[in-house]
């Protein structure tokens, strides 16, 4: 892989962008759509918050929120509810098991969300679901990583609330800090594996700023091994920036121990291996999900995800790095995603 630049790649922040209509009818066809009952709004009406701390007393960055008791039973019902529709089938005849245990409000980074955790009081077990504001950049990207990725991801909209499943994992920053040193050969060539195939997934759908920290490590345990995947867990950056290296993983300070594994347990010839396989993965599933991916490519087309600078020179970028003329007619982010994407399905069909 290239060498890692340790130089500013990200613009100080990026602004949130509306949902607009065309976006609105696409989420309401693939039920993604949903008559939720509280908004992020709702939940910024907290009376007091104390800090939350991990298992080592380290601030965390989320804080605990506390409500108004005459507001907390609403707040939690319809919590409760929101997991029912996200879960299930939103009838809530299973709310009489499962009770709110927290409401914590992040204060880091750009969307500042709401990480609700609900536990069910039959046998305690407990998950999680998000609740932040709705940006169109975030969409695009959470429904590119449901069509594009190997993964799944459950999300709902409605109005200016965005309502996102918990993604299991170890977060990427703390699996190298704690875990990566002592995984066996085996393991850390697996796990080479899938940062080549993470990180040409992340460049080929245009997913930016994967910092260590904004993707988790998801071990399984097989009856002779663990394996490991790499899940994206933050889709805030999808198509606004103009630099290529903010779609490469690989070019992140904070990823240095994962490009140095790389260079360690794999050859040049097995990488190239692995992002042609990726990139042959990707192929087959804009193949498999055409019309939808399609309808949601033509929602991005009509809709503005950056600016005229960022676009120009993210289309001067691809066109040297693919060769491709067809990125010079680009006129938005989401005509730059279409091309990009056709660029490996044709090159696919090509090849078989």
């Amino acid at each position: 892989m290239d060498e890692v630049l340790d130089d500013k790649l990200l613009s100080k922040k990026k602004p949130t962008f509306p949902v607009h209509q065309k976006l609105k009818e696409y989420l309401k066809k693939y039920n993604r759509e949903s008559q939720i009952t509280v908004s992020y709004d709702d939940l910024l009406r907290f009376q007091g918050a104390v800090t939350v701390y991990d298992h080592n007393d380290d601030d965390t960055l989320w804080v605990r929120c506390y409500y108004p008791d005459h507001e907390r039973q609403h707040i939690d019902r319809d919590l409760k509810h929101i997991y029912d529709v996200l879960h299930s089938d939103g009838r809530d005849q299973s709310q009489e098991f499962l009770t709110v245990d927290a409401v914590d409000y992040c204060t880091f980074g750009n969307t500042k969300p709401f990480r609700i955790k609900i536990r069910n009081i039959l046998n305690d077990g407990h998950t999680y679901f998000y609740v932040k504001k709705a940006d169109s950049s975030r969409i695009y990207g959470l429904e590119l990583e449901h069509l594009l990725s190997p993964h799944r991801i459950n999300f709902l909209v409605n109005g200016d609330t965005l309502i996102e499943e918990h993604i299991a994992g170890i977060p990427g920053d703390e699996f190298i800090e704690d875990y990566l040193e002592a995984c066996t050969h085996q393991e850390r060539t697996q796990i080479a594996k899938e940062f080549v195939k993470f990180n040409e997934r992340c460049l080929i759908r245009l997913l930016g700023d994967m910092r260590a920290y904004n993707y988790v490590i998801i071990p399984t345990h097989d009856f002779d091994r663990v394996s490991y995947a790499i899940r994206a867990i933050d889709f805030d950056q999808q198509n606004y920036e103009g630099r290529l290296k903010v779609y490469r993983p690989q070019f992140f300070k904070e990823n240095v121990p994962m490009v140095m594994n790389v260079a360690e347990c794999l050859k040049n010839e097995s990488i190239e291996q692995y992002k042609k396989e990726e990139r042959a993965l990707i192929a087959k599933r804009l193949i498999n999900t055409q019309s939808r991916y399609k309808a949601l490519l033509r929602c991005m087309r009509s809709d503005e995800l950056s600016t005229q600078d960022k676009l120009k020179e993210l289309k001067t970028e691809l066109l040297n790095f693919t060769g491709d003329i067809k990125f010079k007619n680009c006129r938005n982010m989401g005509s730059v995603l279409n091309t990009a994407l056709e660029f490996v399905r044709r090159n696919y069909n090509n090849d078989y």
